[in-house]
Parts: C-alpha cells; structure tokens; sequence
C-alpha cells in the first residue's frame, strides 16, 4: 500500500510518497496542468499499483476541485480531509512554527498512513453541478441584498418621504417609478395622467389615481435633494438590480430542472422547496460520506460546543459553526418552514419554546432533527412520511 499526501496550491502541488511501512519513496512538485496530473500519476505508478494507493489532500476551495476530480476520475481512493482538522493537528505535532508545502505534503501522507477511515465518494453529476449554481446563486443574492441597501439610502436623500407612501421600495411599481423620475422634484412634474397609468401597469391594478395624487403631493412638498448626479446612481442601481435577479431567475430554472432530474426525496420534507433542497444535497454531497447523522451535523456546523474543567460544565454553550455556512443557512431556514407545515416538528419547536428557550434556539433544535430525517432519507433513498398524532 502506497500514501500519497498532496499539499494544494494555485500553480503547483507538493506530493510525498510513503511506502507501507512509513518510508518515504519520493518528496517532489508537479504542476498544476495535464503535464503535471500526468507527471503525478506516472510516478506513484512506478513504485507500485494504482489499485494499492490512497491519496489524501485538503479541501481548499477552487485550488483543489481539478486535482480531486482527476484523481476521482482515474478510480483512485481519495481522501479529502477538512482544512480546519488538519491545521489542528498540525498544531498539536510540534511547537516550532515551522510551516512548508513539502512538509504539510509529508504530513497528510503520514496521517493516511495511520488513518483506517473509508475514502471519500464522488457525488452524482447532478449534484456537483448544484454546488456550483447554488453557491454562485447565494453570491448574486447577497450582491442583490447590498444594492437594495443602496437603493433605500438613495431615497433617502432625493425622495424621504417615499417609503411610507408604498409598501416597499423594491416592488416592481417602485422601481418603474423611479427609473422614469427618480426625484421628487421630477415626480411632482409628472403629468397625472401618466403617473396612474404607470402605477397601475406595474402593480397590477393596486396602486390607482388616489396613490398617484398622495406621491404626486408628498412629491411637491419633498424635502429631498434635486440631483441628477445621485439620481443616475439611484437608476442605475436599480437597474442592475434587475439585471440580477433576471439571472437569479435563469439559476432557479436550471436548479429546478437539475432536481427535477435528481428527484431526491428531500423534496418530500414538508417546507423543503428546489432551491433549498438543492442547497442541502448539494452542500451534503454523497451521504455516504458521513457514517452518521451526527458527522453531519457537525459538518453543519449545527453541533453545540462543550465546556468542561474540574468541577464545571458549562450549561449554555454556542454552536460549533464550523463546516458549510450554506448548509447551515439552509437547514435553519427549512426548519422554519418545516416547524410551520409538519405537525411533528411544529410539536417539537412548541415543546421548546414551552421550556423557555429563545426562538432561535428552538429553531436550531428542530434543525438537529431535521438533520438526523434528511441523513435517513438521502441514506435510504425513501420518501418522508409524517408521524401519525
């Protein structure tokens, strides 16, 4: 048996060689292209079967995603080790602050060497490909989220007023009203007729002549700033702002179609929509990977943390939030949903709000229910079932 640890960086990759009893066969970089993967796998190749190696790395991000996939690909067993673990143990080796790519190269090789935990599972295409769209749909909603900011704060300054007078500033009526006049000066001048007639196409029917007339005079009387500088900005703002959403709608439709194929039964789990089924199984992966729920929900990061010295342990202790961020999101927000359409879990977020926990507290609980029903179904690819009262 061959251990092969390999240190990731952007351009180059450290590899170092152990041999069945530890010794060290080779200690060198390749590069990070077709050349070097070629170089990688003709070298362990020539110390001994490739049916004999397990090869270890850390998840480092992007760095890592070809690497891991070409040697996925060539049916080599991978064992892929969370960054954070690593640097820990590390830690825990030596008290010198001596740190190099071939060393930490060295160290993975050695930690396969003495580690009997299974490799890890390539998830199925459907799933690797909702990884990247829900991920980079996560980035364009929080870029979103940033520009509404932008938005109400540019209102503030031409049109204060505005706000109380709508339901929201980033309705559809809104948006069309300020992209045609986007100061109260420059409202106040529309001709009325205009004013309803674009309120109403864009609010289907809600906003009529009474709202125009009651914007029209807050208009008049706005104590906002007259400019057409910060009112350029307040318009392209929210146009790109709609830019964005046209192409967080164009992810929807390829995520929806992706679960749709998948067909996963986590779509079963009433409040469990496509977009945040799709965040779960493919911040899950293969479920193959966790021998047990609570592997999972540490990798949620939804695991409490615990405190004990002498005589003391600490009653009220945070949440670990190590692991995936988006899953975490995920889980808290389904459990929400799940605690308001499942009787079961609705009982169970009661039962803890009865014994005086915050709300957010009772809704991590139902998330760590949650977590141990998601395992089951994605281990055992069955539908959800709600408990009979």
């Amino acid at each position: 048996m061959l251990f092969v640890g390999i240190d990731v960086a952007k351009d180059k990759h450290d590899c170092c060689i152990l041999s069945s009893t530890g010794e060290e066969l080779a200690c060198f970089t390749f590069s990070n292209d077709r050349v070097g993967f070629d170089c990688l796998i003709s070298t362990i190749s020539s110390f001994g079967s490739l049916e004999d190696v397990k090869i270890g790395l850390e998840s480092t991000g992007h760095y890592s995603t070809n690497i891991a996939n070409f040697l996925l690909q060539k049916r080599l067993c991978v064992k892929i080790f969370n960054p954070l673990s690593i640097q820990l143990m590390r830690k825990a080796q030596s008290l010198r602050k001596t740190k190099t790519d071939k060393s930490d190269s060295k160290f993975l090789a050695g930690i396969l060497f003495s580690d009997n935990s299974k490799p890890y599972q390539m998830p199925v295409y459907q799933i690797s490909e909702l990884k990247t769209l829900t991920r980079n749909r996560h980035r364009l909603v929080a870029l979103r989220s940033k520009l509404k900011l932008s938005v109400s704060r540019l209102i503030t300054i031409l049109f204060p007023e505005l706000p109380s007078a709508v339901y929201s500033v980033n309705q559809k009526s809104t948006y069309a009203l300020l992209l045609r006049s986007p100061t109260a000066k420059s409202i106040a001048s529309t001709h009325l007729t205009s004013l309803i007639k674009l309120l109403s196409d864009n609010s289907h029917g809600r906003y009529g002549k009474d709202k125009a007339l009651e914007i029209r005079a807050m208009a008049a009387n706005s104590i906002g700033l007259d400019s057409c500088a910060t009112g350029l900005e307040l318009q392209q703002t929210i146009r790109i702002i709609q830019n964005i959403q046209s192409e967080i709608d164009v992810l929807d439709k390829e995520i929806k179609a992706l679960m749709k194929e998948l067909n996963s039964p986590i779509l079963t789990i009433p409040g469990i929509g496509y977009i945040l089924g799709a965040i779960i199984v493919a911040e899950i992966g293969n479920a193959n990977n966790f021998a047990n729920h609570g592997k999972l929900l540490a990798f949620a990061g939804l695991e409490p943390s615990t405190y004990q010295s002498g005589k003391f342990t600490a009653n009220k202790t945070p949440m670990v939030k190590h692991g995936s961020a988006y899953l975490r999101w995920a889980l808290l927000q389904a459990a929400r949903l799940a605690a308001y359409r499942d009787e079961t879990f609705g009982r169970y977020y009661a039962k803890k709000k009865a014994e005086g926990k915050h709300h957010f507290v009772a809704l991590s609980h139902v998330a760590k229910k949650l977590v141990r029903v998601v395992y089951m179904l994605l281990r055992s690819n069955q539908a959800f079932m709600p408990q009979q009262a």
